[in-house]
């Protein structure tokens, strides 16, 4: 299904939101990610605040998660965008870093960004991995997400080893 508007009162529409629902309850209830389903898309929003994100192309993803994933048990949630490319990185609490402008700086040369509070993310429903526009490549263990600051840190180290030729 594509990421159009959908019908709820059709047969297909009603079944897509009844799967973004009992989905969204899933993630509210067993990884305490406090989602909200747009019913006319079909999507299930959540935003950026109690939970933050950083958001960074698909080949630093992977070595961001596996310098996360030696550094603790979880590297934490990932959400593919697999059409433009693109990993998402559910963390803890946003913080101030979006206003550090170091940190800006150093992330826009990557093509990466830390999720400004108040924006809204969408989490893998049905309809969007069937459609192949989000997926997990790490779905949430229970409710765990690594901390900002610490995605943040291995991203910038990531980056400064990308940039060195490793």
């Amino acid at each position: 299904m594509s990421p159009s508007r959908i019908d709820p009162g059709s047969p297909e529409g009603f079944a897509v939101t009844q799967d973004a629902f009992a989905r969204c309850r899933r993630y509210r209830k067993e990884h305490g990610l406090y989602g909200v389903v747009d019913a006319a898309l079909g999507r299930i929003m959540l935003e950026v605040g109690a939970v933050g994100a950083v958001v960074m192309p698909a080949p630093l993803g992977a070595r961001v998660r596996d310098l996360l994933g030696r550094a603790q048990e979880h590297s934490g949630p990932v959400i593919a965008h697999p059409r433009s490319g693109r990993w998402t990185f559910l963390t803890g609490p946003t913080d101030n870093s979006y206003l550090d402008m170091t940190l800006f700086s150093e992330l826009f040369r990557v093509c990466a960004s830390v999720a400004l509070p108040g924006s809204r993310l969408v989490l893998p429903s049905p309809a969007d991995e069937q459609g192949g526009y989000r997926v997990w490549i790490h779905p949430p263990h229970r409710d765990f997400r690594p901390l900002l600051a610490d995605v943040v840190a291995a991203t910038r180290a990531c980056s400064a080893r990308i940039s060195a030729g490793d």
